[in-house]
């Protein structure tokens, strides 16, 4: 609208000085020209104005724009926040049911747990126990038989039981089954302590080397007959000197368990013995195995 007048004023303006040129006085021209430069001016501030609002508006709408892109982003923020929320909850809830109703079975696991844990203490306490037994009975077999030279006895621990090894010289005449006057001292002071360890089971094994034995040998067909009969023999001599019979075990291994598998005379040498495994009771570790 206030273009509109501007506009008409000038018209006026101009129309005045057009067809008043003639009679108008100076002053009254040089004034309406500068109200008409002033009415220039103002509308070109106008203008100006004008642009500077649009740009303003234009700003305004852009920023308008992009918060209302920022409101439908924190609006869907919102909406996936309250749905995780409302899911965490619910897993949440469920999660709390399933403790509370595994709190029994936490409670059994961990009574089971303490129990196994001392069984496994008292378990232990019986292996060192039984550690400590072959150690001592070791001691007291090899004390018994200080005498003899190591080359036809040696006292070791094996598996947790003692190997008493007897090489066949000591023992035996090549292919023979009777124990010679030798052998048969160290088999009675064996047997000495043996009656003193009434929780010890005992097992006689025969060893041969790999040579067959003479055809026509009285009583025998082969290494296995030979093996047997020795450690029958020395079983003999054990219970005789005291040992419950109930508590020795006679077996051949014949010449499948070998020390040395070369072919010489040493190491046939080496393989011809017997060996007296000794072992400790263990009826109250077998009963805790039992009831685990």
């Amino acid at each position: 609208m206030k273009k509109n007048f501007y506009r008409a004023s000038l018209f006026l303006l101009v129309g005045s000085l057009s067809l008043s040129s003639c009679v108008v006085s100076k002053k009254k021209y040089e004034d309406l020209m500068a109200r008409k430069n002033a009415l220039e001016l103002d509308k070109s501030d106008l203008e100006q104005q004008k642009s500077t609002l649009e740009q303003q508006k234009s700003a305004l709408e852009t920023e308008k724009a992009q918060l209302e892109q920022e409101r439908a982003e924190l609006e869907r923020q919102k909406a996936e926040y309250q749905q995780s929320l409302q899911q965490a909850l619910k897993e949440g809830k469920a999660l709390g049911e399933t403790l509370n109703m595994n709190k029994s079975q936490i409670d059994k696991l961990n009574a089971d747990l303490k129990a196994r844990e001392q069984r496994l203490a008292e378990l232990q306490r019986i292996l060192d126990e039984k550690d400590k037994a072959v150690n001592a009975l070791r001691s007291k077999v090899s004390n018994a038989l200080l005498g003899f030279n190591d080359k036809d006895l040696t006292v070791n621990i094996r598996n947790g039981k003692v190997y008493v090894s007897l090489a066949e010289q000591l023992l035996f005449n090549s292919g023979s089954t009777k124990v010679d006057p030798k052998g048969v001292e160290a088999l009675k002071k064996l047997a000495t302590v043996l009656k003193e360890q009434q929780d010890v089971n005992v097992v006689v094994e025969g060893h041969t080397d790999d040579v067959p034995i003479a055809r026509g040998t009285v009583g025998m067909q082969d290494n296995w007959d030979l093996s047997v009969l020795r450690a029958t023999e020395i079983t003999r001599i054990l219970t005789q000197a005291g040992v419950q019979s109930d508590r020795v075990t006679p077996s051949g291994r014949s010449l499948y368990v070998p020390l040395d598998n070369a072919k010489t005379k040493e190491a046939r040498q080496k393989n011809r013995r017997t060996e007296i495994i000794l072992t400790p009771k263990l009826d109250e570790l077998f009963q805790i195995l039992e009831s685990a």
